[in-house]
């Protein structure tokens, strides 16, 4: 072969592969394209699924929540006057516990909650609960959710701050404040924390009080079963039993709740 074919093939050679560089540079900017309209539609569709079903706005929730104005209550006694402030500086309420903890669980998984030796924190949120029994307040009581409780004395009342394990869902004070310290996350409701507590809770009944239950929850009032109303972070919830019906307490979350 003489050397001008040479030449010539090997200009061939040279201008096939340029040729197969550019196919090949034009195929990854086709993916790159696709990949990024395919990464632009599924953005959309998260964005829209999470502002659905956080709500992009309250009257989803709302709805979701069965909640209705407090003004169709009527006229409500004023809250009276929420007591002094406790080991959590939270108000503990002046009126006698809603009921004991003697028939709450003492270890045994109850609606998939656990009981461990140690808090969980993965999860780590609070809410508050009120209760009023014919217009009078009742304590939720500390150690619910804390078997083998060993309550320690301090200036502001007596705190828990030990037990043979910690349910998820606990109290360490006669506060209100339940406590949720989970390992997974999920969404707790106040009929997971009546559970652990040992006592019913439903339209008609809450502990051992018995007549008709008005919830509040956030300053609205919660429509279906109390049962089913989330606990969620600095979530305001207060029930009611008979009359007359009271204005909901608001309390201050202190740093660290």
């Amino acid at each position: 072969m003489s050397k001008s074919n040479r030449s010539k093939q090997e200009r061939a050679r040279e201008r096939i592969a340029q040729i197969r560089a550019e196919e090949a540079r034009r195929r990854r900017r086709r993916l790159w394209l696709a990949c990024s309209g395919a990464a632009i539609v599924v953005i959309g569709l998260v964005v829209g699924i999470t502002l659905a079903l956080s709500g992009g706005g309250a009257k989803a929730t709302n709805n979701n929540l069965h909640l209705t104005p407090l003004s169709s209550l009527g006229a409500l006694e004023p809250a009276p006057s929420a007591g002094p402030l406790g080991p959590e500086q939270v108000p503990v309420p002046s009126g006698a516990a809603l009921a004991s903890t003697a028939t709450a669980v003492t270890g045994q998984p109850k609606d998939g909650i656990s009981c461990q030796t140690s808090e969980q924190t993965l999860f780590h949120i609070h809410a508050h609960l009120t209760v009023f029994v014919n217009g009078s307040a009742r304590q939720v009581p500390a150690a619910i959710g804390i078997p083998g409780a060993v309550a320690q004395s301090t200036p502001a009342g007596s705190f828990v701050g030990q037990g043979t394990c910690f349910y998820w869902l606990h109290t360490h004070a006669a506060d209100g404040i339940i406590h949720i310290e989970s390992p997974v996350h999920r969404t707790y409701t106040l009929g997971n924390f009546f559970d652990e507590w040992g006592q019913p809770l439903s339209t008609s009944r809450v502990g051992p009080a018995s007549g008709h239950v008005v919830a509040i929850y956030n300053g609205q009032v919660f429509t279906g079963d109390p049962r089913n109303i989330p606990l969620t972070a600095h979530a305001q919830i207060q029930l009611e039993v008979g009359s007359p019906l009271v204005a909901p307490e608001q309390i201050t979350f202190p740093n660290g709740l």
